[in-house]
């Protein structure tokens, strides 16, 4: 659940707002968040949202808890605006205790001994009570704990209510420290997988001890690390994403996954070129049209919508196809980004290429550790990934390996030159919109092209089971790798050409949370075709717009990706599928 740590964050909200707001002591507080307010979330969400996900692939399951994150950030930017302050304080505030020789307040003290309570609590109620063992049983196999006469549906209610009760209990912990912000306590969901990865999920005692190991090394990190170094200065942000990334690497290797007894709903079609011809044509005559009834500054960003458009092409053979969640493509977009503005004077379009081969070349470097990773950890990994590039390498600045420069966003910003194409106005940002589109629906081909070769069956068995593929002489990882890279060369194209319409771009456009309603939309879109990128890119456009023209609206679009996730339950298989299917009667 990616959303675990919004669901703290709200808890903390909720707790500041039922305490320091509303004034009502601190042990009731507690009791109303703790024992009422977050175990009907949990229950809520399970009811309306998980239990609609049966038969759909890992892929849309990890994509909807994508959307629940997104949709619990807007849910409490909404509700606590992030330019107010919302001041907490510990617990029992300026009482401390001496251990030996070291003094701790007693909020530390506290929060220890709730963590070794609930790990005890927890082992208890596992181990030693007929819901815990059920609740492990329908987790390694529901329709059997089903024939045995549990009811795993009960066990799903159970263990939701209990866990969105201790995240909620973990922010209520934490934000005195850390401080109520939004985005911070949404990304303790990193730090939280980085101690829970090293019991691989399973083990409480080595969760236990990963979540002392990385408190320790943030505390020496805090310490040691010398951070007027403008080298090292985004170290101690990025010590869990790096933690987990090298637990995540040092896992044992899963077995190949074989094919699932219950289909999924998800139905992946074989398009056609006539009918993509027929669409690539049909979307450059709609921009001409549309580039006749608006203004440059509307040019401009519908240049950013086709970028975005691009990004989401990307994840159609990767996701898609091949069933490889990846969190991270707005960083490979972002790696586009970088060389198109360093290397992109005066617009070349040539320079497309070079942008391709560097962020496959990206793409690939990650894929390589990653290659023995598949579902939850491969998608933690890509998660690490863009978070790591967010808190320091984007940030960085420039260094030399010998002859070599390396620069990435510099003092902020960069700036980026059109793509200047013979015969059109670069100046003119509809005239630049229409080249665009077109190297869209170059990328497009491309894609379709892909899916209709061999290569493309390739994926699509991988998807299906790995087991079958290794078993009929195919090379799982090569597969994946080779998808890894494509996918990221595309969504380096989109990154230039995303920056091509903002002129100049920067590091937060292309942070790991830029990414999630970018997969979550591709998704609602369809994933299983070029159409979807597009419809996907449409609907994270229309948003911004709608709510700009009518006010009250910002507010439910914070929390519209949560409800478009949700939506995944009754079609995981996205608007276009379900276009296709309302039209064939016209068809016919």
């Amino acid at each position: 659940n990616f959303a675990h740590g919004a669901i703290g964050m709200l808890g903390a909200f909720m707790f500041w707002q039922v305490h320091v707001e509303w004034g009502v002591p601190t042990l009731p507080a507690l009791a109303i968040v703790l024992l009422v307010i977050a175990p009907l979330t949990g229950l809520g969400i399970e009811a309306a949202v998980m239990r609609r996900l049966r038969d759909t692939s890992d892929a849309t399951q990890l994509v909807v808890t994508v959307g629940l994150l997104a949709g619990a950030l807007g849910l409490g930017q909404w509700l606590w605006s992030p330019s107010d302050a919302h001041p907490i304080q510990h617990f029992w505030e300026g009482s401390t205790v001496e251990i030996g020789s070291v003094r701790l307040t007693y909020h530390v003290v506290a929060a220890f001994a709730v963590a070794v309570a609930v790990a005890v609590g927890l082992r208890i109620l596992l181990f030693s009570t007929r819901a815990g063992v059920t609740m492990r049983a329908a987790v390694d196999n529901g329709p059997l704990t089903a024939l045995n006469g549990a009811r795993p549906e009960r066990s799903a209610q159970l263990s939701w209510a209990v866990g969105c009760s201790l995240a909620a209990l973990s922010g209520i912990l934490i934000a005195p420290d850390q401080g109520l912000q939004h985005a911070l306590l949404t990304l303790l969901i990193v730090n939280a997988y980085a101690a829970a990865v090293m019991g691989r999920l399973r083990s409480q005692p080595l969760t236990f001890l990963g979540a002392v190991i990385l408190g320790q090394a943030d505390a020496y990190g805090s310490g040691y690390i010398e951070l007027s170094n403008q080298y090292l200065s985004g170290v101690r942000p990025a010590i869990p994403v790096l933690i987990l990334f090298i637990v995540l690497l040092a896992l044992p290797q899963s077995k190949l996954r074989g094919h699932t007894f219950t289909r999924t709903r998800e139905v992946v079609t074989r398009p056609t070129w006539l009918l993509t011809l027929l669409g690539c044509g049909a979307l450059l005559g709609t921009t001409v049209v549309v580039i006749a009834s608006v203004t440059d500054t509307d040019a401009l960003g519908l240049q950013r919508v086709v970028g975005v458009a691009i990004v989401a092409l990307s994840l159609v053979p990767l996701v898609g196809w091949a069933g490889q969640i990846s969190l991270c493509q707005m960083s490979f977009a972002g790696v586009g980004a970088i060389v198109f503005a360093h290397h992109g004077g005066g617009g070349n379009p040539l320079i497309l290429v070079v942008v391709a081969l560097i962020s496959g070349l990206v793409g690939a470097l990650v894929a390589l550790p990653a290659l023995r990773l598949s579902g939850i950890y491969l998608a933690l990994a890509t998660a690490a990934f863009a978070v790591f590039l967010d808190r320091w390498i984007f940030v960085m600045s420039a260094f030399s390996i010998g002859p070599v420069s390396i620069d990435f966003f510099g003092f902020g910003t960069l700036p980026v030159d059109p793509i200047h194409v013979p015969g059109i106005d670069p100046s003119s940002p509809k005239a630049e919109l229409l080249v665009l589109v077109g190297i869209f629906c170059i990328a497009a081909l491309v894609v379709v092209g892909i899916r209709r070769s061999a290569f493309g069956e390739q994926l699509l068995a991988l998807k299906d089971s790995p087991a079958a593929c290794a078993t009929l002489g195919m090379n799982p990882s090569v597969v994946k790798l080779a998808v890894f890279s494509i996918s990221a060369a595309i969504a380096g194209i989109g990154g230039a050409v995303f920056s091509n319409g903002l002129g100049t771009v920067s590091a937060e456009r292309f942070s790991f949370f830029e990414s999630l309603p970018i997969l979550l939309l591709a998704v609602v879109g369809g994933l299983g075709t070029p159409v979807g990128a597009v419809l996907g890119a449409v609907f994270l456009y229309l948003i911004p717009v709608l709510t700009a023209e009518i006010a009250w609206l910002d507010g439910p679009a914070r929390v519209l990706p949560g409800l478009i996730g949700a939506s995944l339950g009754q079609n995981p298989n996205g608007a276009a599928h379900e276009f296709r299917v309302r039209l064939r009667p016209l068809k016919e």
